[in-house]
């Protein structure tokens, strides 16, 4: 899967996923820290990436309906330390199909998946 990690994600989420055979880019690799939401989107989106973040900014589905876009992955934990936030996407990578929700919009708390997908 290709994936694009936003700026408030660990770097070490990068190492742990390309481990488990993806292509990840993220924002620092691409000098696109600080940049607008918009800017990041964009370059997730014409290199047909999966965004992961954590930036509420990406948390409207009307925005981001899915089907219209290459994915998008909010991540929304009560404490999201480093830590935290490495082993929880670590271990849905290790234990969900993930590759089924490319074109989906995914928000994942401490306890729950919600994935929307496209409307048929």
């Amino acid at each position: 899967m290709k994936i694009k990690l936003d700026e408030n994600l660990p770097e070490s989420l990068a190492v742990a996923l390309r481990d488990r055979g993806h292509e990840v880019d993220t924002v620092a690799d691409e000098g696109l820290q600080g940049h607008p939401d918009n800017d990041v989107w964009s370059a997730a989106q014409s290199e047909g990436r999966f965004l992961i973040t954590q930036d509420l900014d990406f948390s409207d589905v009307r925005q981001f309906c899915p089907g219209t876009h290459a994915g998008l992955l909010l991540v929304r934990l009560n404490v999201p330390g480093r830590l935290a936030l490495l082993q929880r996407i670590d271990a849905l990578f290790a234990t969900e199909s993930v590759e089924q929700w490319q074109r989906c919009f995914v928000v994942v708390t401490d306890h729950k998946i919600r994935v929307r997908t496209v409307q048929r």
